[in-house]
């Protein structure tokens, strides 16, 4: 059995704070909007730290 992560970054919530990057680089960058994100769900990271790290709660798994 496979289980695939979909990992998402709500624009309307995101404050570019960065948090989310330097917890997972694989996963999330920064966009020229300012805002996070995803880049590659399968970066080998802890997403759910990322995930309970965002201040705005504007990432899901």
């Amino acid at each position: 059995m496979v289980f695939l992560m979909v990992v998402k970054v709500d624009s309307t919530k995101c404050i570019g704070c960065g948090v989310c990057v330097s917890l997972c680089p694989e996963v999330f960058e920064i966009g020229s909007d300012g805002k996070s994100h995803v880049k590659n769900e399968k970066g080998n990271c802890d997403l759910e730290a990322a995930k309970n790290s965002c201040p705005v709660g504007a990432i899901s798994i």
